[in-house]
């Protein structure tokens, strides 16, 4: 039995198996073994293939966006109005097979916006080159889905499970759990909060299939046997998800005011010229990447701006540690100028003087 089998025959028997708290421990190791296969597919094949075309895209600009969709439902119309590139748009599906990148200048910033062929149900196992495709929207700061408005819920659903299903999470933060293997001692089991969820037998259960017998657990928050298999795993990525709802103008007003009321969802149209909502949409977009203009300063020169994460790094990787303190003029000071440390907060348009040991 392959792996796809495997993984097949356990999500079936965790759909038909009800949740309660006798079947709780069944469950819990369902969901395990369930992510370690997951994992095992995910993993690179020992036999060198033919490697694939178009997705080896330099990551450049200030922040990444991948566009993620189904077909045909606008993505590469998208790209082409937003940036200045053209990507090929046709009436018939997969119109783009390979990843085409593009920039978005906005407020000074150069945002990478990555137009991704359509996914397909399944493209987790492989199937529509989607394991080319995902792999590219893990290393993004932000995904914007890109969703056909008169397809209601269903197109959003199945992508979710399928970025799921390779680890990406999306719209939510990492859990606030405290794991560390160890080499005897057996396990150490501890909580801040009380648990409603995840009980020590459980924790146990989840740990030996793993094959893990010593280690030290703390949970700082109630957390689900899912989120305990993510910090164990290890490699989940926590992305902000920016749901964009296209052809809006198909359904009636009464369904586009209720998916403009959804969290973490825009609706948008472009035909005929119009481009209704997408200055919204860049808006909402900038937020969700929380970047922030910062001018750096020098004695007797101008400013000049320079876009921040959070990090010195994006200075010179050897910045921190030659760092001794700043000087910062702006909102983010009591008084201008300030003299701070490495763990002062900037604010949008704040002005900084690095001074070295």
């Amino acid at each position: 039995m392959g792996i796809l089998d495997k993984i097949g025959e356990i999500e079936r028997e965790i759909s038909r198996t009800q949740k309660n708290k006798a079947t709780e421990y069944h469950l819990g190791l369902l969901k395990a073994k369930l992510a370690k296969y997951r994992a095992q597919l995910l993993e690179p094949s020992k036999t060198a293939g033919a490697k694939g075309e178009g997705f080896d895209v330099m990551k450049s600009g200030d922040a990444r966006v991948a566009l993620i969709g189904f077909p045909s439902v606008g993505k590469s119309t998208f790209l082409s109005l937003m940036t200045s590139t053209a990507s090929e748009a046709a009436s018939y599906e997969f119109t783009t097979l390979t990843c085409i990148p593009g920039v978005i200048e906005y407020k000074g910033a150069n945002i990478q916006l990555l137009d991704l062929p359509g996914i397909i149900e399944g493209a987790a196992q492989g199937k529509g080159r989607g394991r080319q495709v995902i792999a590219v929207a893990r290393t993004a700061d932000v995904v914007i889905m890109m969703l056909d408005a008169t397809k209601g819920g269903v197109q959003r659903e199945l992508l979710e499970k399928e970025l799921e299903s390779v680890g990406i999470r999306l719209n939510s933060k990492k859990p606030n759990i405290y794991f560390k293997p160890k080499k005897g001692g057996g396990l150490s089991y501890n909580s801040t909060v009380p648990l409603t969820m995840c009980s020590e037998k459980l924790v146990q259960l989840i740990l030996h299939e793993y094959k893990i017998f010593n280690a030290e657990v703390l949970f700082r928050e109630d957390s689900t046997p899912d989120e305990f298999i993510d910090v164990i795993v290890g490699n989940r990525v926590y992305m902000p998800c920016l749901y964009v709802y296209n052809k809006v103008d198909q359904i009636s007003i009464e369904e586009v005011n209720r998916l403009a009321h959804v969290p973490n969802s825009v609706v948008i149209r472009f035909v005929c010229g119009m481009k209704l909502n997408l200055d919204y949409l860049l808006e909402t977009l900038w937020d969700y990447l929380a970047l922030i203009c910062i001018f750096t300063k020098k004695r007797g020169v101008c400013y000049f701006p320079l876009l921040f994460s959070s990090q010195c790094h994006r200075i010179h990787r050897t910045l921190a540690g030659q760092f001794k303190y700043a000087l910062v003029w702006g909102t983010s000071t009591k008084y201008s100028p300030q003299r701070v440390g490495l763990t002062h907060i900037m604010e949008h348009e704040d002005v900084i003087q690095i001074v070295k040991k």
